[in-house]
């Protein structure tokens, strides 16, 4: 390999605190699938699909032994945590992207890519750890998801659900509601924000409305940035009515 790539592999060992047997294999789970296309190298997709495995089994092992026993409960929590939106938020404050094999003027930061080299280096550590589920927990999960009560209030994976049936048990029927976006164009990659929603009856009438001063962050889709609106919108509502009693 390289002596740029060597040092850079060695560089993430470090900050892991794990030592790859096979280097090759942390090569692989760094590097895009658009790098590894373009240079006909190995790439993060089969890794990253292992990873998800992985972490679906850590997740749910770890909610057992805390005492989590309901089925429902148990999975709510694990998909609130597996989410991409939360994978991206952990590997931006591990700071991921300084070490990913990208293609020319490819952008990561923020993106899905991130949450996709999350689960593969994961996937890797697994694989080459002789399978050993215990040193992808002491390694990644109990070193950088620590705060899991959080991560799982702060994740939107079902703040749109919950925002309507919310405002439907307030307003007593089904309300259609109409997001009002804003587009940021950075080069071929697009980002989205929610800025203002619309809470209609039956008739096309607003019934409902939600403070302008709560908008969402950008994201890569506007479902995702649908779903932080709605978890923000919700939050402060809830608020609300705890000041208010």
């Amino acid at each position: 390999m390289e002596k740029q790539i060597v040092e850079k592999l060695n560089k993430f060992q470090e900050y892991i605190h794990y030592q790859f047997n096979d280097q090759r294999l942390l090569k692989q789970a760094l590097t895009t699938p658009k790098l590894g296309k373009e240079t006909n190298s190995d790439h993060y997709e089969i890794l990253e699909t292992i990873g998800d495995v992985v972490l679906k089994l850590i997740f749910s092992l770890k909610m057992y032994y805390k005492g989590i026993n309901d089925p429902a409960t148990l999975t709510r929590n694990k998909l609130c945590l597996e989410s991409n939106q939360n994978f991206i938020k952990v590997a931006s404050n591990m700071g991921l992207d300084e070490f990913i094999f990208r293609a020319n003027k490819q952008e990561v930061v923020g993106t899905s890519i991130m949450a996709d080299v999350f689960e593969s280096i994961c996937g890797a550590i697994y694989l080459d750890s002789n399978t050993n589920l215990d040193i992808v927990d002491e390694k990644i999960i109990d070193r950088f998801m620590k705060n899991w009560d959080e991560l799982v209030d702060h994740s939107f994976q079902f703040a749109k659900n919950d925002f309507i049936e919310f405002i439907q048990e307030k307003l007593r029927f089904t309300p259609t509601l109409e997001f009002l976006y804003e587009k940021l164009e950075q080069g071929l990659h697009i980002r989205w924000k929610v800025k203002e929603i619309r809470i209609l009856d039956t008739g096309g009438k607003e019934s409902y409305s939600i403070p302008h001063s709560i908008i969402s962050d950008f994201h890569e889709t506007r479902k995702e940035a649908e779903k932080d609106f709605c978890l923000k919108a919700l939050k402060y509502i809830q608020q609300q009515e705890l000041d208010s009693k």
